[in-house]
């Protein structure tokens, strides 16, 4: 466990400080709160947050407690089912997913941010609620030593209950390959938009999925029902292609409408593509 924490740690630091570097801005910057009071200093808080003239009067560590202890509070929504275990030979849609999660996750607390996590497959997995202190990104990232994907999708009631869970108004995340019925995902995202959160949608996708390159008679088998089909590809080619870039059209569409951010991303694509999602977001947001 120790050797992934540390693995997902440091990728999680190269992504975005490389990010940064590539951007030649730092979105560490420019974000402030008025002080409010003091408070004991605890494990944990930021040294820069001292109050070095008090400790010399005291000879006790406080830090600055403000008015807004962070700027905002986002939840990051990973789909942990069987299908995201999919891949063509690279990285699976879960290790993408995870990749992406921790990326943000780091950068969101760096920037003094909230962020918590949810894991879900059926049912929700796991519930890390949002914190802003730096050693919360170990327990965000430890949350993400997943061994094996979990059980079937069923993404529309898990969000339902997130948006019933989550009272106070920020950002929601969702990484899926969304492979359940269209319009039941729809009506769970709108659960958020009534509740006031911003969302952002990421439709993680292996390249293969959508380009079908499979050039010999193959079997496919369906990762969560078992269900398995034999058949020549270039005879299902053109509708199948058909049928997720439709369904690519449907979410684009709905998430227009509903004043929601729809991002898809394949695995071969840099995660630089999802953090400037987010970094354009964040702005916009103030």
């Amino acid at each position: 466990m120790v050797a992934t924490l540390d693995s997902i740690s440091m990728r999680a630091k190269m992504v975005v400080e490389g990010y940064i570097i590539g951007q030649h801005r730092s979105p560490y910057h420019g974000f402030s709160v008025e002080f409010a009071e003091h408070r004991s200093y605890e494990p944990g808080d930021e040294i820069r947050h001292i109050d070095w003239k008090l400790y010399g009067k005291t000879n006790r560590l406080y830090v600055k407690r403000y008015e807004e202890e962070t700027n905002l509070r986002a939840h990051l929504i990973l789909d942990t089912s069987k299908s995201m275990a999919y891949t063509s030979g690279g990285v699976s849609k879960l290790e993408y997913g995870s990749y992406l999660l921790a990326a943000l996750s780091y950068l969101m607390i760096r920037q003094q941010d909230a962020a918590g996590v949810v894991l879900f497959d059926e049912n929700i997995r796991s519930f890390i609620p949002p914190k802003s202190i730096p050693s919360h990104l170990n327990t965000l990232l430890n949350t993400l030593d997943i061994d094996s994907p979990g059980e079937d999708t069923r993404i529309e009631p898990v969000l339902h209950e997130m948006a019933e869970r989550i009272k106070k108004r920020g950002l929601v995340i969702i990484i899926s390959d969304l492979f359940d019925d269209p319009e039941n995902i729809m009506n769970g995202l709108k659960h958020f938009r009534h509740g006031k959160q911003e969302v952002i949608l990421f439709h993680i996708l292996d390249r293969n999925e959508l380009e079908f390159d499979f050039n010999t008679r193959t079997k496919f088998v369906d990762m969560e029902s078992g269900e398995e089909i034999t058949t020549d590809p270039w005879h299902v080619k053109n509708e199948y292609k058909n049928l997720i870039k439709g369904l690519q059209d449907y979410y684009r569409s709905e998430c227009r409408l509903n004043l929601i951010d729809y991002v898809p991303l394949f695995t071969d694509d840099s995660l630089d593509k999802g953090l400037s999602e987010y970094f354009n977001k964040r702005q916009k947001l103030g």
